[in-house]
């Protein structure tokens, strides 16, 4: 799917839900059009004493209930659509979770592998100081997203900070923990995707020894919600980076993946004692392959529109756990729901991140900070209350998961700015 097709497919969405959540068609016709959109260039001094100028963007979708909420994205495939569609999917996700944020996104078009360190750090500062007055702590909160980390963030609420002349850490989210993040932080997007399969496998008398899993994207979020199914026993039969898949029927030792992974950036099938590894036989097959195995549970965890119209009738697995931001078109969702699949939607899946942002603001304004426990405490309560108030809704209106979801967050989204009065409040006779 191209890039100018994302938001409209990312709006289709909001049909049907509107029917369940029954809102004021004001609240509708509000969430077709992003509150503020800001598009800037970027100059940056490079290493070799040229000048490189990059596109970068910064969406407020809505602030109906909170500080525009979302992460910041360094890819090549950037554009103003893409961010758009993503700040749209923001403002469902923390309305789906209950948390008080509105939806934002941002993102700058450049290959960051490209880059030396010391250029992503003038590249990540001048951005900022190109969007400082779009962004603030009651106003847009950005975070890490597809290839940034936590000291890019660190960099970023740094740049803010010297700005402002004050020191600012509840600008920025995902920082590292000396700079004011928040401990929960780093496995908070597979952590929440993980309390979903949990709740699913309670609902469905799962046994996790049974059940095969193919997790496409090993990344971060990938990779703890990998490392968490694998402990509880799940099998884990087939990964993938960008470079390609690996298959093993019999399972992988998910640590080991990990440990060749961030020790080689290299995706190997090996088994590790310690630092010492040794390969494993493993199949190698592609992205394309691993979403269409016969498996129990597939975990999409990578980018968006990997399951299209294209693909969606080869796809075997009945239940699939969207982790990545938008990994399913609205085409493909019809395609899978013929077939009987369950999808839990990324709007609740992979919520935990900007839930744990959410930890990690009202830490900062409150300059009080929590143990682990008391993250994955908290964490794991806002994920079963809301995992659970969509499935009753999914199963009181006899819809799919997705539908309820946004259904939900219609509902919280809709109370908001019906809360300002609408066209049949203010065209009424009474006080």
């Amino acid at each position: 799917m191209e890039n100018a097709d994302i938001f409209s497919d990312a709006i289709r969405r909001l049909g049907q839900a509107s029917k369940i959540a029954q809102i004021d068609p004001e609240v509708l016709e509000r969430l077709k059009y992003p509150r503020a959109s800001l598009q800037v260039s970027i100059p940056v001094r490079m290493d070799d004493g040229s000048l490189r100028v990059f596109e970068g963007y910064r969406v407020r979708y809505d602030d109906s209930r909170g500080p525009g909420k979302g992460g910041i994205r360094f890819h090549p495939q950037v554009s103003l659509d893409e961010v758009k569609a993503l700040a749209f999917w923001m403002t469902c996700k923390c309305a789906v979770v209950g948390i008080p944020f509105g939806g934002a996104k941002g993102g700058v078009t450049v290959n960051p592998k490209e880059l030396s360190r010391l250029e992503l750090e003038r590249l990540s500062r001048s951005f900022i100081r190109q969007i400082a007055d779009f962004i603030g702590p009651e106003t847009d909160v950005p975070a890490p997203d597809v290839y940034t980390n936590a000291m890019i963030m660190g960099w970023m609420m740094d740049e803010y900070s010297k700005l402002r002349r004050q020191r600012m850490p509840a600008v920025i989210t995902g920082k590292p923990i000396p700079l004011g993040g928040s401990l929960g932080r780093d496995d908070a997007t597979g952590r929440g995707a993980y309390y979903c399969i949990k709740e699913l496998e309670s609902r469905r008398n799962w046994q996790p020894s049974e059940m095969r899993v193919a997790v496409q994207g090993f990344g971060n979020a990938g990779q703890h919600v990998a490392q968490l199914l694998h402990k509880d026993g799940y099998k884990v039969v087939a990964v993938s980076d960008s470079q390609g898949a690996i298959y093993q029927p019999d399972g992988f030792d998910v640590p080991s993946l990990i440990y060749m992974k961030n020790e080689s950036r290299r995706l190997k099938a090996v088994y590790c004692d310690g630092s010492v590894c040794e390969s494993v036989h493993a199949e190698k097959i592609s992205n394309a392959e691993l979403l269409e195995l016969d498996v129990d549970l597939l975990i999409p965890a990578a980018l968006e529109n990997q399951i299209t119209a294209e693909n969606a009738e080869h796809i075997k697995a009945p239940v699939i756990i969207e982790v990545a931001n938008g990994p399913i078109t609205s085409e493909a969702d019809e395609i899978l729901g013929r077939k009987g699949a369950l999808i839990v939607p990324d709007i609740l899946a992979n919520a935990g991140g900007v839930t744990v942002s959410y930890f990690e603001w009202v830490q900062n304004k409150a300059g009080y900070y929590w143990s682990l426990e008391e993250v994955h405490e908290k964490l794991h309560t806002i994920m079963v209350r809301e995992f659970g108030n969509v499935y009753e809704l999914m199963t009181d209106e006899q819809t799919d998961m997705r539908t309820a979801a946004y259904a939900l967050a219609l509902r919280r989204i809709g109370a908001a700015i019906s809360a300002h009065g609408t066209g049949s409040y203010f065209s009424s006779d009474e006080a």
